[in-house]
């Protein structure tokens, strides 16, 4: 019996550290070059992958689990990143909310979202 407690009490001890871990790293910055080199990857993944939706079907998804011919890689973008679509689907707002651990933080040059859709007046109002 107390095997078991004690078995129980290291692994209570284990997962707490861990989570003490993690919010730790996220809290300090640790990651913040790891988060916006994840980010940068996936913003640009996204941004390609509506921009070749839009050429082949005239309009942009309703979201972004409609886009086709995706690869199980590109799941892991769709999971931490937000698209809001106009309501002609002729523009959208998008951004990356998470990545490795925390929410990157990017600024994109104006020249790459030149002869895109992005519009940043779709930003919905919560933020």
């Amino acid at each position: 019996m107390s095997m078991l407690i004690v078995g129980v009490l290291t692994l209570v001890m284990l997962v707490g550290g861990v989570i003490y871990g993690i919010q730790f790293i996220s809290e300090h910055g640790v990651t913040e070059s790891v988060d916006r080199t994840f980010g940068d990857q996936h913003l640009k993944s996204a941004v390609a992958m509506l921009e070749l939706h839009h050429r082949r079907f005239g309009q942009y998804p309703d979201t972004l689990k409609a886009i086709k011919f995706t690869g199980e890689w590109d799941q892991i973008w769709m999971q931490g990143t937000r698209y809001n679509p106009s309501d002609d689907r002729q523009s959208y707002y998008i951004e990356v909310e998470q990545r490795w651990i925390g929410k990157p933080g990017l600024t994109m040059p104006d020249e790459f979202w030149k002869n895109t859709g992005y519009d940043e007046a779709l930003r919905p109002v919560d933020d």
